[in-house]
């Protein structure tokens, strides 16, 4: 297998990774990772205290070219969770800045401090060193083990081997024309797929830029982008932000229309805030489609006809199909026909860590995930998710009704600022449709009556919904996503 990062030897003096406080270019990154590989080689796993700051990107390098599985540790993971963690990944060491306060649950893991360069040129050794040494492990090596968040149960280890992280990354590479030339900006946690793979890892592949903001400002967004930065990922709640703000700063405004490429990802952009976004910048913010065990799916194509509400078209080597009920592949791309995505290829996970039983259940006999999420085809063949299976999928009165498209109905009424749509028992129709909603103005909000109505003028009858229910903020995790489960706890 090709190395991960080639530009490590090829391109020294090439800004690698720059944050607020410290920055690496690609010799002093092969230097630094080198020599922390160097001192991992042979372990069986190591964790990542994921800090937004350089040592966690160099600490996860460092892990790739030993051929060591890197476990990235969300350093405001709970206590309950974070020994589920350390004893299901049983790591021999943890890899953390220096001065980093650790959680006593992991005093009795071995500490290895994370050090890296100041400013670009600031290297020992270069590209001669520990890294140009290193042979590159085979594809199937594991690479990372990401957590997922647990809402059903505990935690899951996902195993990312490295021909699924360079698989989606080149695929996201030739359809966002992604090269050595661009500069990533974003504000990503980075113990998670869309902050780390994509946001760090994706640009070390290319051999491009890596500037990340340490924690996100709409005036950061704006100096970055103004300056050398070309593409910005974020997720929804950043976007609402960059929407509210580029309506009244100018200097924002310009800065994301100068961008090449603004992605959203984790979860749904409203349509709203894509149309906003569009009326200040000039600019279309594409979606792409991923989790956990599968990376990238799906993305919006650049230059495309806009499509607020799609996640694009598979990446060139997935293979996505949905299926009905009984699994039974839907060929119908009508854009109503609801079914649950699977996927097949390269960029698939290999198992659950110590889950042989979830691995199994996760797959088809004949080798295809099933990612629990519901979505309909377009007639041009765009996926356009209408929620998970487990929370989202909304079955009332013989009708499959999907919570994303009546959240985005209420999101355009003025009086709404936030929604969030589930199901709950009913007695005759099964299910009901449930609005959660944080109104925009919170003295006066708007009637239920009023906004289930707005909702009946749109979509059918029967998604309209029986029960609004007026709530301060909708619970959301790390990364965004509304955790239904918890709107009725």
């Amino acid at each position: 297998m090709p190395p991960l990062f080639p530009a490590l030897r090829e391109t020294p003096d090439r800004t690698a990774l720059r944050f607020p406080d410290a920055a690496l270019d690609y010799g002093g990154l092969a230097t630094a990772a080198g020599a922390l590989a160097a001192r991992l080689r042979g372990a069986r796993r190591v964790a990542v205290w994921a800090t937004p700051g350089i040592e966690t990107a160099v600490g996860v390098v460092a892990a790739l070219l030993a051929g060591v599985p890197a476990v990235p540790l969300n350093p405001r993971t709970g206590d309950r969770e974070l020994e589920h963690i350390l004893a299901d990944s049983a790591p021999a060491t943890v890899l953390a800045a220096p001065g980093a306060v650790l959680p006593e649950r992991l005093a009795a893991l071995p500490r290895t401090e994370v050090t890296a360069g100041a400013v670009p040129g600031s290297r020992t050794g270069g590209a001669s060193g520990p890294a140009a040494e290193d042979a590159e492990p085979g594809p199937e090596t594991p690479a990372l083990i990401v957590y997922t968040s647990g809402t059903t149960g505990p935690p899951k280890g996902v195993v990312l081997p490295r021909r699924a992280v360079a698989g989606t990354l080149d695929d996201l590479a030739e359809v966002w024309s992604w090269t050595a030339e661009d500069v990533l900006v974003h504000a990503l946690p980075l113990f998670h797929v869309h902050g780390l793979v994509l946001g760090v890892l994706g640009p070390l592949r290319r051999g491009g830029t890596v500037h990340h903001l340490g924690r996100f400002t709409t005036g950061g967004v704006a100096r970055e982008l103004a300056g050398a930065g070309t593409v910005f990922f974020g997720v929804p709640t950043m976007y609402h932000r960059l929407a509210e703000a580029a309506g009244r700063d100018p200097a924002l405004a310009r800065a994301l229309a100068g961008a090449r490429l603004l992605v959203s990802g984790s979860a749904p952009l409203p349509p709203r805030d894509h149309a906003r976004i569009a009326e200040a910048t000039g600019q279309q913010v594409i979606e792409r489609y991923g989790m956990t065990e599968t990376l990238m799916n799906t993305s919006v194509r650049p230059g495309g006809c806009p499509r607020p509400g799609t996640v694009g078209q598979p990446l060139p080597h997935v293979r996505l199909r949905l299926v009905d009920d009984t699994g039974r592949p839907l060929d119908a791309a009508d854009g109503d026909t609801v079914g649950e995505v699977q996927v097949r290829g390269p960029h698939l996970f290999t198992e659950y860590l110590n889950r042989p039983d979830a691995t199994r259940e996760a797959f088809t006999a004949d080798g295809w995930f099933r990612t629990g999420d519901m979505a309909v085809r377009e007639p041009d063949g765009c996926v356009r998710l209408v929620g998970r299976r487990a929370t989202d999928l909304i079955k009332s009165g013989g009708y499959k009704i999907g919570a994303g498209e009546i959240e985005n109905v209420l999101l355009d009424h003025p009086g709404v600022a936030e929604a969030a749509v589930t199901g709950e028992p009913d007695p005759d129709l099964g299910e009901r449709v449930v609005a959660w909603i944080v109104a925009a103005d919170p003295a006066a909000p708007p009637a239920g009556e009023l906004l289930a109505d707005h909702v009946a003028g749109q979509l059918a009858p029967h998604k309209r919904p029986r029960a609004v229910r007026f709530v301060t903020a909708l619970p959301r995790n790390d990364m965004g996503k509304v955790l239904k489960r918890a709107l009725h706890g």
